[in-house]
């Protein structure tokens, strides 16, 4: 179930190998993203896209548009 969480609970999680998916253009992701984050572009959420993702892991979505 998707819900906004903060730092702390961000750390934690990546603490116990979360997967961080940032949701930018490909582009904008390219330019900058965080360390170890996988680029799903929030245009492209499909079947597809999101079996890339590992079922019995924790998935962190973050989004910074910093056009």
């Amino acid at each position: 179930m998707p819900r906004f969480i903060g730092l702390d609970e961000m750390e934690d999680l990546l603490a116990t190998s979360a997967q961080v998916v940032e949701v930018l253009p490909e582009s904008q992701y390219q330019e900058k993203h965080l360390p170890g984050a996988m680029n799903i572009d929030l245009e492209d959420f499909s079947d597809e896209s999101l079996s890339r993702l590992e079922k019995d892991k924790p998935v962190v979505v973050y989004c910074w548009d910093f056009q």
